[in-house]
């Protein structure tokens, strides 16, 4: 079960910056295209975990298609909000990576159980509590409740999940061998009316009918229509 608590922290972003820093690469467009397969590999090996964390390891997963699809397609244009989604998921990853010694350093100091962190005035002196004049438990009382509201507020926008359909990859395997034999050769004719999101993942398609020899393809030039044949 992957959690987030004092002692240590598991995530989309811990793991995508693991297996960057076992490459040794920097983190870029490409080299975020390079580890995607690692990425999703290690997705289908999460079981029992919950939904909500699973969700935040797909939505990585989704941009990291999307980076993956822009460097097997150079020409591809994206949205400006497919654009802030890479921009997003590399600032992510470089912040972590940033503040990860930290973390280190304050998991070994919550183990010690015996620090302090306090103003250097109030260095070697009792601690003392101070409440203001006006300070009763109602106020206290009314304080929690606000936060605890900010937290609802923080949760249900968490929750919410993008209604695009989902387009399976395997699905689109089935489509093109199925389209091939009833006598379609371009794929151009293929992604014809289809939407920006289902045109990458029958791309992808392709490439995975082509890595396992099941089609042929032949591109007579640069920016061809794509010949597909069995």
């Amino acid at each position: 079960m992957y959690q987030l608590n004092i002692q240590q922290f598991f995530g989309p972003i811990e793991k995508l910056l693991e297996l960057i820093e076992e490459k040794k690469m920097e983190i870029t467009d490409l080299n975020l295209a390079e580890v995607t397969a690692d990425f999703l590999n290690y997705l289908k090996t999460l079981v029992n975990v919950d939904s909500r964390v699973l969700a935040d390891f797909v939505v990585v997963a989704s941009r990291l298609l999307l980076i993956k699809s822009k460097a097997l397609l150079p020409s591809l244009e994206l949205t400006e909000e497919e654009e802030q989604d890479i921009s997003d998921l590399k600032n992510r990853i470089t912040q972590y990576q940033k503040i990860k010694p930290a973390l280190i350093l304050f998991r070994e100091l919550y183990g010690r159980n015996n620090f302090s962190v306090s103003r250097p005035l109030f260095y070697n002196s009792e601690p003392v509590f101070y409440p203001a004049e006006n300070f009763n438990i109602q106020s206290l009382n009314q304080s929690l409740n606000g936060i605890f509201e900010i937290f609802k507020q923080i949760i249900v926008e968490s929750q919410k999940i993008d209604e695009t359909p989902l387009i399976k990859l395997e699905e689109k395997i089935e489509e093109i061998v199925k389209q091939i034999k009833n006598g379609i050769s371009g794929f151009g004719e293929l992604v014809k009316e289809k939407s920006r999101m289902e045109i990458i993942v029958l791309f992808l398609a392709l490439l995975h009918l082509l890595r396992d020899q099941i089609i042929k393809a032949e591109q007579e030039e640069k920016f061809a229509d794509i010949t597909i044949s069995e």
